[in-house]
């Protein structure tokens, strides 16, 4: 039988690297894009930037080009952004949103088209638990995950008479070079928000270093592609970061937000 093809962007590090490793050794044909990719693994490597229409509807079709098909997407290229809302430049904001979100969608609309004639795929967005708890002093990366889960579930509903299916991996803190990658903008003149700044950082810092390795979220996403029902939304990571989302949704907000500001570094 024909392997299946699964286009991952951000392949080249952390959880993109990860699923391309699981899904390899699960038997996937695996086409692993990022900015610059090198030619050290045993998949296929293709350059895409997701910030650029040009580069995103070339690559797409230089893959459907070598294999006719691309069964599965999981879009994982992303960064993070560090620092108050009010001390960073609309520019910077702007370019955090033009990655996680703006680049997801770039991929999907170029896989889309494919997957309707065929009759079938999957789609898999990597999201994050702060995409549904607003993380202080990251919070254009929440917007840019808030943005996503929105654009995802409304998504979900038009391609289901394709066939197509789609699910949001929500991880918690994982140990990845997403810590050392981090965009710290520059503070205001007035640095008044200093204090809350750093105790925040240092907490995010320590929690996404003390997490747990990328690739127990690859063993989730090579799940949700082999589910037969996959499920709309899925989280993974440490019980104490995945409670919160249960209990953002059963408490009182007044009560939650109190519960959660030691965990938020605040």
């Amino acid at each position: 039988m024909t392997t299946k093809i699964v286009l991952i962007t951000g392949a080249s590090s952390g959880i993109g690297l990860a699923c391309a490793k699981r899904l390899h050794q699960d038997g996937w044909t695996v086409v692993g894009t990022s900015r610059a990719p090198g030619d050290t693994q045993p998949w296929r490597s293709v350059a895409m930037d997701v910030d650029d229409d040009d580069s995103v509807r070339t690559g797409v079709e230089q893959i459907l080009a070598e294999h006719g098909r691309i069964d599965a997407l999981v879009a994982c290229a992303g960064w993070g952004l560090g620092g108050a809302a009010e001390e960073t430049p609309i520019e910077e904001a702007k370019a955090q949103v033009e990655t996680n979100f703006w680049g997801v969608v770039r991929v999907v609309k170029a896989v889309l088209p494919a997957m309707r004639q065929q009759q079938g795929g999957r789609l898999v967005l990597m999201s994050s638990i702060g995409g549904l708890i607003g993380l202080p002093f990251q919070p254009f990366y929440s917007a840019s995950k808030f943005a996503l889960e929105g654009y995802g579930e409304a998504l979900a509903y038009e391609i289901a008479p394709f066939n197509v299916k789609l699910t949001m991996v929500e991880p918690g803190n994982f140990s990845t070079g997403f810590t050392t990658s981090r965009r710290m903008v520059a503070p205001l003149e007035i640095d008044v928000y200093a204090s809350a700044r750093e105790k925040a950082i240092t907490t995010m810092e320590r929690d996404e270093e003390n997490g747990a390795a990328p690739e127990k979220v690859a063993h989730v996403v090579e799940r949700v592609l082999s589910a037969r029902r996959p499920p709309r939304r899925t989280s993974v990571g440490k019980f104490d970061e995945r409670i919160g989302l249960v209990a953002k949704r059963l408490l009182p907000f007044s009560v939650f937000a109190s519960s959660a500001k030691g965990s938020l570094g605040l």
